[in-house]
């Protein structure tokens, strides 16, 4: 068990490392094209995260799905029951 635990000890290690890396890099960007950075303050701003809302139905339209499936999983046992007795003949 100690293995694992000093497995993990260097992996936090060599993750953290990388992501000095990755921010110095992108520090150094910015400083390249300065732009960028203004760019991203008003994609963020503007868009958030970019995730769509899930769409909300109401209880007459979740009623509708209802008896939809209801229907289709009944035509589908009607005819699995159909193709079953055909088959045993």
């Amino acid at each position: 068990m100690a293995k694992s635990v000093d497995v993990n000890q260097w992996a936090k290690l060599g993750a953290a490392a990388r992501l000095k890396e990755i921010q110095d890099e992108l520090a150094a960007i910015y400083r390249a094209f300065p732009e960028l950075k203004a760019q991203r303050g008003l994609a963020a701003a503007a868009g958030g995260t970019g995730r769509r809302k899930r769409a909300r139905f109401s209880a007459e339209g979740r009623q509708a799905i209802s008896d939809g499936m209801r229907k289709y999983w009944a035509r589908r046992k009607a005819l699995a029951a159909k193709a079953g007795k055909a088959a045993s003949k």
